[in-house]
Order: structure tokens, then C-alpha cells, then sequence
């Protein structure tokens, strides 16, 4: 019904957070604030302690990173930005020599796939996120009152049988695939259970695609993928109340967090500018995108 939520290093996988992935990593002075796409190095120089921003991977994010000293005169401190493909920035010199208290300093971090600067194409006409000839009944629709408010405002979850193929709505760069969980349920907790797939757009959103099944995913991470192109299986995996693909477009915004973004789709009967709860909308491949 929606996405993920990571809150530790634990539960990194939980979203894409995200991310339309958001994840959360921690570290001591002279390790790594660190998960498989961000770290924060701690580096000794002349002034003090360089706190230097890597991201690991070829997707840009936006990140967030808190300094919160558990001793000493310095104040809390955060930063925030985004970082391209594997690029790298120093963050700050935190000045002075280095003692023992330098190991209490806590360092938080979070991130999110996409360029906060980007601009969602408004003009674009999403495909329908299955097979052509076909249609599922939405399920809830922009603004639903059940669980798409917020940051899911404009997803839509479409009723789908366990192992329905999915269809990428908009071509794309895989940023990131998850397949190997077996589990959903409802309650707290259950969005680290997730399987799910990030497409990264040519402007710089994402189309985000959740609940797959396991092993569902039908495309690697780094791979170009058209618009139409069969890319996973549906699920019912993560935070969920029955079988269903849970598809948005997001955003990255200001402190790591991610939005989806009101979009519109074309169909047999027309453009779906609005998906409404209950309808069905049976899926043609579109001529005037590009793709």
C-alpha cells in the first residue's frame, strides 16, 4: 500500500528509498558513516577532522548528514546536498587536535535516489504499468484517505494476482532492484520486507515499482529499459494487506526525503489524468513520448 520506510542500518533494505529509498547509517570518528551508496569519511588533517561525502554508486542522491557531538563545545551540525554518480565533497573541517572524546561523536546519515534540483516533465504521458490489452482495478488513487497521503500523494496500487508481469511505465536507467524477501504483513516494521524496482528517468525522477514477488525482478541494476518492457513479477512483499503493485513517480526534495509527483497515463479509453478507486484502465503502448 506504500513504500518503505528505512530507519537503521538494519532495515536498509526497506526502502529506496529510497527511494524513493531513504536509509540510515551510523559511525565513530575514524570509520565510516557507511551502507553500499553513501558514506561519510572521517579524515585527520592539519586543522582537525575533515568530514568528507562519498556516493558509491553511477545514480546521483540527495543526502542529509548530522553531526552530533556527545561531548565537547561543538553543536550539532547538518548538512545537506546532492551528490552525482560516484562523486565525492567535503562536507567540513571540524577544527582542533584530536582527543579521545573525538570516538563519542555520532554521525547520522540518510539519502534519497535523484537531484533535488530536478523537474518532473509534467507533459509526459505515462504508460499503464502492465501487459498491453490488459487492465487491473485501481485500488486507491492520488489522495487516498487509506495510506496516499504525503509523500505517497500521488501513488496508485493496482489489484494484481501474485506473479502478474509489470511493465515499465516510463524508459529508464535501473537504479536499484530488491527481490529476495518472501514476506508481507501489516503491521510496523513490515516495509523492510519490500521487493521492488527503481527506474531513474532522463529528468532526473524515478519510477518506483513495490511488492514484487520474490525473485520477480526481470532486469539488473545499470540496465536500459524502455517504456513497455516487461521488467518484474507482482507480489505481495513488504507493508501490505493483500497481492497488489504499488507504482509511483518521485521526486528527491531537501533533506533526503523523497515526493511523488501528480502524473498523468494514456490508455485505450484516453488520458487518465486522475487514476479513480474502483476503475479499470486497460493499458496501450504510447506513441508520443520518445521511448
Amino acid at each position: 500500500m506504500r513504500k518503505p520506510r528505512g530507519n537503521s542500518a538494519a532495515a536498509s533494505a526497506a526502502r529506496a528509498f529510497f527511494a524513493g529509498a531513504l536509509l540510515l547509517c551510523q559511525g565513530i570518528a575514524f570509520a565510516k558513516c557507511a551502507d553500499d551508496w553513501l558514506a561519510v569519511d572521517e579524515i585527520a588533517v592539519d586543522e582537525g577532522i575533515e568530514l568528507r561525502a562519498t556516493n558509491y554508486q553511477d545514480f546521483p542522491i540527495t543526502y542529509s548528514v548530522r553531526v552530533r557531538p556527545e561531548s565537547g563545545s561543538h553543536k550539532r551540525q547538518t548538512f545537506r546536498g546532492t551528490l552525482e554518480g560516484q562523486a565525492s565533497e567535503p562536507l567540513t573541517v571540524i577544527p582542533g587536535k584530536v582527543t579521545s572524546s573525538d570516538g563519542d561523536r555520532r554521525i547520522s546519515c540518510s539519502w534519497t535516489i535523484g537531484d533535488e534540483d530536478a523537474s518532473h516533465d509534467d507533459d509526459y504521458l505515462y504508460r499503464l504499468p502492465y501487459a498491453d490489452g490488459t487492465s487491473y482495478r485501481v485500488l486507491q488513487g492520488f489522495g487516498s484517505s487509506f495510506s496516499h497521503r504525503g509523500i505517497e500523494q500521488y501513488a496508485i496500487d493496482f489489484k494484481m494476482s501474485e506473479g502478474t508481469p509489470v511493465h515499465a511505465a516510463r524508459a529508464g536507467i535501473v537504479a536499484r532492484v530488491v527481490e529476495r524477501h518472501d514476506k508481507g504483513c501489516w503491521e510496523d516494521g513490515c516495509g523492510q520486507w519490500a521487493n521492488f524496482i527503481v527506474i531513474m528517468h532522463d529528468d532526473g525522477t524515478t519510477g518506483e515499482y513495490y511488492h514484487l514477488q520474490q525473485n520477480g525482478a526481470l532486469v539488473d541494476i545499470g540496465e536500459k529499459v524502455v517504456a513497455g518492457q516487461k521488467i518484474g513479477l507482482s507480489g505481495n512483499t513488504g507493508h501490505t494487506a493483500l497481492p497488489h503493485l504499488h507504482f509511483a513517480v518521485y521526486r528527491a526534495t531537501r533533506g533526503a526525503r523523497s515526493q511523488s509527483v501528480p502524473i498523468s497515463f494514456i490508455s485505450a479509453d484516453g488520458v487518465v489524468y486522475r487514476p479513480r478507486r474502483g476503475h479499470h484502465y486497460r493499458a496501450i503502448t504510447q506513441q508520443n513520448a520518445g521511448d
